[in-house]
């Protein structure tokens, strides 16, 4: 298991890498009005020269990109080109706010999904249907519209929570709870359609497996087979189903944080991408792959626990 993790941890740092150069490359390649756009268009040439050679962009790419790498391998992304402020702060204080509403989702999505598929896998008929048609239906629904639907319904109309904001936990538990539900629910329809189907499938291959027609000729309880057996053969694609999900939630915080007025790496991103911030672009990016890396490697070592074949391969 050991050699496992090791490889799975060296390929993550080789992607982490490949990714931050390309991206590195490609952000460079379009930075030739940054410092007229920093200072305004009434800044004369001396003073955009000036603001050049201040944010570097005057020496050679590589020199710019290894010195960025020397900084960021120890912790240190630089400063914002627009507000000054330290990328890695930040990020600091914009992160949990994401990570809280996305790791809220992907726990509701494992727990519904979970119950969804298998029902569905086992019961078949009519439930099996429904589920089906529900799930196709949620999934054919934009988050965006759904985010918009549920403040209209539940903030504008009932009044019953808050359309926009965000409260931190230190502040209050109930009020962080009360502007997380509506942006978690919009992430959490399109996955639970997503990832119901999936894991719907997983448990119908495996209970058409040999073993499980002679664990039932043995006398066991349809219960205990299921939940024993076929749930833990089928866990490997559903740990994967949820990986890809985890993934997907983060690229969907970015509207959904926008539509909600919620202050965490979307609203950061959307509003760097816009204003061309490299460092902070760059920060952002090389943190996310960062954080998908190791989402991927707790799946495969979750997976190599479930499923030693996935040790050896």
């Amino acid at each position: 298991m050991l050699s496992f993790v090791i490889r799975r941890l060296l390929a993550g740092v080789a992607l982490v890498f490949v990714i931050a150069t390309i991206t590195y490359v490609l952000m460079h390649s379009s930075t030739g009005n940054v410092a007229r756009n920093i200072l305004g268009e009434n800044a004369t040439a001396e003073q955009v020269a000036a603001k050049t050679t201040e944010l570097g962009l005057d020496q050679p790419l590589l020199t710019q990109y290894f010195s960025w790498l020397g900084n960021a391998l120890t912790g240190n992304f630089g400063i914002s080109w627009y507000n000054s402020e330290s990328v890695t702060a930040a990020l600091v204080g914009r992160m949990p706010i994401t990570l809280s509403m996305v790791i809220s989702a992907i726990i509701v999505i494992a727990l519904i999904s979970v119950v969804l598929g298998v029902t569905a896998a086992v019961k078949g008929g009519w439930l099996d249907r429904v589920i089906q048609v529900v799930s196709v239906v949620g999934f054919a629904l934009p988050n965006f519209w759904v985010a918009l639907m549920l403040v209209l319904t539940f903030s504008l109309s009932l009044r019953l929570l808050p359309a926009t904001g965000y409260v931190p936990p230190s502040e209050s538990i109930l009020g962080w709870a009360a502007t997380l539900l509506l942006p978690v629910t919009s992430l959490v329809l399109g996955g639970v359609a997503s990832a119901a189907q999936q894991i719907r499938g997983a448990t119908i291959d495996v209970l058409r497996q040999d073993y499980i027609r002679t664990l039932h000729a043995r006398g066991l309880s349809p219960q205990s087979v299921v939940l024993k057996h076929a749930l833990r053969n089928a866990a490997g694609p559903a740990l994967t189903v949820l990986s890809l999900q985890f993934i997907a939630l983060l690229g969907g915080a970015v509207v959904i944080e926008r539509v909600f007025a919620i202050p965490g790496i979307g609203t950061l991103t959307v509003n760097a991408a816009l204003g061309g911030d490299v460092p902070l672009l760059m920060g952002i990016v090389v943190v996310m792959a960062i954080l998908v890396v190791l989402v991927n490697l707790v799946i495969d070592i979750a997976n190599g626990w479930v499923n030693p074949k996935v040790r050896v391969q």
